[in-house]
């Protein structure tokens, strides 16, 4: 007699009816964003603009501070945003249209991957002039968005790349009708990014910000946001931080390794009437701001954001008032594992410095 199969069930099979229970700490974690869904047609939708955290307990500063958290957009900067901002308004002005015009830019970094998807979801080719102090991460994802890397390695005259990455683009366009150099040093429509979002994002989320504190490089984000203080009267005081070496404020040049802040050719967008202070940064604390917050936070961040925290950690002594910074993160460590998280790489560029 064949026995009859059964249908074996288990006591301990999971109830879908009944909830989940978390602690509230993990609840009250979850923000917004978390909560509803997000659904875009393409990458370029999914910018994040209101993500920050509280940094308690650092820098010895009294007052609370908060990093705005750019790098979970898309493209892993800021530099999203203007990137879009910049392509949308040639396109508005029909100066640029897919399948026809080449765009190039001079980037070392994060505009130049921020670029290349645009110009990949949008159908344009793009060639990105850079030089060697490009990380090996950014290098692989221009290249994985479909665009040309063009690495300079004569230095200008400032012992920098800038001037010779421009020259070279400029001897380009004249070479081929259908290139269009975007130029985010001189490009309105850089600062227009940050003022029509990063600016606005912050001061809605934050209605009382006594100083806010960015970093300097084409210096779009620190205009766009200085210009949208001005312009709405707010009391806010904007501190720029650069790096020694840069001549984005006119100081000497020297040599610099990370990418993001600093120039050896000013910036056409800087208007130096428009920030209340400057703080100098030297590379060294930069690195040693990005590890002590990794230690400390457990926040991989970029050198951009290390360079600002090393600037606040300077002028903390004139902050004895405030109640509450902000400064803007512009991206976050990974692409910067092999320099300013490599110990070889740094004690080879800085050998007297202690880590």
């Amino acid at each position: 007699m064949k026995s009859k199969s059964k249908l074996i069930t288990h006591t301990n099979s999971l109830n879908t009816k009944t909830p989940l229970n978390f602690s509230g700490g993990f609840e009250s974690s979850q923000s917004a964003l978390m909560r509803f869904p997000l659904i875009a047609d393409n990458p370029l939708e999914l910018i994040l603009d209101k993500v920050f955290c509280r940094i308690d307990n650092f820098l010895s500063v009294k007052a609370n501070l908060f990093l705005k958290i750019e790098g979970f957009n898309p493209a892993g900067s800021i530099k999203i945003k203007p990137a879009i901002r910049m392509l949308e308004a040639l396109e508005e002005r029909g100066e640029i249209s897919p399948g026809y015009s080449h765009i190039i830019e001079s980037s070392s970094g994060n505009l130049g991957v921020a670029v290349s998807l645009a110009c990949s979801i949008k159908g344009y080719s793009f060639t990105c002039i850079s030089d060697p102090n490009i990380s090996l991460r950014n290098e692989q994802y221009i290249k994985l968005f479909g665009a040309e890397l063009v690495i300079v390695k004569n230095k200008d005259e400032n012992g920098g790349f800038l001037n010779s990455r421009i020259n070279l683009i400029k001897r380009l366009i004249e070479e081929n009708d259908h290139f269009f150099w975007l130029n985010q040093y001189a490009n309105t429509d850089n600062k227009n990014a940050h003022y029509l979002s990063t600016a606005p994002s912050i001061f809605e989320s934050f209605p009382e910000i006594d100083y806010l504190f960015v970093g300097a490089g084409t210096t779009g984000t620190l205009m766009g946001c200085a210009e949208y203080i001005r312009n709405n009267n707010l009391k806010t005081k904007i501190i720029a931080i650069d790096v020694l070496g840069s001549v984005t404020f006119d100081f000497p040049a020297s040599k610099r390794y990370i990418p993001g802040l600093g120039t050896s050719r000013k910036p056409e967008l800087v208007d130096k009437s428009l920030i209340d202070d400057l703080v100098l940064v030297k590379e060294e604390d930069t690195i040693k701001m990005c590890r002590e917050l990794l230690r400390k936070k457990a926040l991989l961040v970029g050198g951009s954001t290390g360079t600002v925290l090393a600037g606040i950690k300077a002028y903390a002594h004139k902050l004895d008032t405030a109640k509450n910074i902000v400064v803007i993160s512009p991206d976050f460590g990974d692409r910067y594992l092999d320099t300013i998280y490599d110990d070889q790489w740094v004690s080879e560029r800085f050998p007297s410095s202690r880590w």
